[in-house]
């Protein structure tokens, strides 16, 4: 699995997307969690930790959670996968939700948030097809906590900039145009939870199960399901 997104991370011929990722990459920001079996406690005890260090592994940090290749499903199936697995850690969290991001999802600010830090999610997975940007071997998630993007996109010109570079890479990387739900946080028409997991064909319907996170807190059971 690291191999695949090594190879993903290093290509020049190839470059991927996200440039926040590559550079993380090559500067040896990121961090990685190989899970497996596919336990909820053990990946909100390392995110937690992540969350605890990540401004000392320098501003392009992530944690990305690699888990052992299994047969494929659909799209579907790891789409409810992957917000079964955010309302669990969100079950399991200790800390309480940041008061400034909102608990409702279906809000422009609304951002998933653990151990009291607004982090970005995003789910790749080997059912992707056309969208080779989210595709891996294996379900896998990426956490980058949300003061990365804020000291990377801190000023208008920035931003745009970074915006601009990371288009014209996904317009020969990917099989289909870039998503439409793709922007920027904060944008009254725009939704963070939607650009969590894009589908293959642009479809927009694909929404998200919970009004918010962990509506009942209660100690989550350990996920092993062999499916991934």
């Amino acid at each position: 699995m690291f191999s695949e997104f090594e190879a993903q991370m290093s290509s020049e011929a190839r470059p991927f997307p996200c440039i926040f990722g590559v550079t993380g990459y090559r500067q040896d920001q990121l961090r990685y969690l190989f899970l497996d079996p596919y336990d909820i406690e053990v990946l909100g005890a390392q995110l937690a930790l992540f969350v605890a260090e990540s401004r000392s592994h320098g501003p392009n940090t992530s944690l990305i959670v690699f888990t052992r290749p299994r047969p494929v499903q659909t799209l579907d199936a790891y789409h409810r996968k992957m917000w079964h697995t955010l309302d669990q850690l969100a079950q399991f969290d200790k800390s309480p939700w940041p008061d400034t991001i909102p608990e409702q999802i279906d809000h422009p600010m609304w951002e998933f948030s653990f151990a009291g830090e607004p982090i970005f999610v995003v789910c790749s997975t080997p059912a992707h097809v056309m969208r080779q940007s989210r595709r891996c071997s294996a379900f896998t998630l990426t956490f980058q906590p949300r003061w990365v993007f804020e000291k990377i996109l801190g000023t208008e010109k920035a931003a745009a900039a970074a915006f601009a570079e990371v288009r014209k890479r996904l317009i020969p990387y990917d099989g289909t145009g870039p998503s439409p739900l793709l922007g920027r946080y904060g944008a009254t028409d725009g939704r963070e939870y939607q650009q969590y997991f894009l589908t293959d064909d642009n479809d927009t319907e694909a929404g998200c199960p919970f009004a918010k996170l962990a509506q009942n807190k209660i100690s989550p059971t350990k996920d092993r399901e062999q499916a991934a």
